[in-house]
């Protein structure tokens, strides 16, 4: 995409998409067409081609790369002899993913774990109030191992964790296998007990 050049129809049906769908993902429609454009770029773009190219005002697309940028969605560069920044996505999708997920963690996980915790230290005054404080004692065990999952996979190098997705129900038939054999062990123990 040339910075003069109109953008072509795939790129114009991902944009608007993504558009509409970044007010589902919890971002405006004009950021999530920004970080598409950006996303979709052979090279990095200045906020006045973007602009043109989205038909957005220049003071829209500045907060939106500022938005972009605290959700670490965009990388900063500069070119020699030319003082305008430009933006690019990280070229790793599973970058991005980490990113995504780590943002969302931090904004929306975290708080609710925080809350569910400080509920958890009251002490409950009737039965109502220790049946719900043991729903969010579910919640927040379910929670927390999610999060030790998630951490266990951050830590993976990319080409594992897309090793381990692409497994997808290998893994439970594995699980599955061991449980059948862990139930076994235990009827030939307590047979042989007898």
């Amino acid at each position: 995409m040339s910075p003069d050049s109109p953008l072509p129809e795939l790129s114009r049906q991902f944009i608007a998409h993504f558009g509409e769908m970044g007010s589902k993902w919890g971002i405006n429609r004009t950021v999530g067409q920004i970080y598409a454009l950006i996303f979709i770029s052979q090279r990095p773009l200045n906020a006045d081609e973007i602009a043109e190219a989205l038909a957005f005002s220049r003071s829209n697309v500045s907060m939106g790369l500022k938005e972009l940028q605290s959700w670490r969605l965009v990388n900063l560069r500069h070119q020699a002899g030319d003082r305008r920044e430009y933006f690019e996505a990280p070229g790793d999708v599973w970058e991005i993913f980490r990113a995504l997920a780590q943002e969302r963690r931090r904004r929306e996980i975290e708080p609710t774990q925080s809350m569910l915790r400080m509920a958890l230290l009251e002490t409950p005054r009737d039965e109502a109030e220790r049946h719900a404080q043991q729903r969010m004692k579910d919640m927040h065990d379910l929670i927390e191992k999610l999060m030790i999952w998630f951490d266990d996979v951050q830590k993976l190098a990319p080409e594992t964790a897309k090793q381990l997705m692409g497994m997808g129900s290998a893994v439970t038939k594995v699980l599955e296998f061991k449980d059948r054999m862990t139930g076994r062990k235990a009827n030939n123990t307590s047979q042989k007990d007898e």
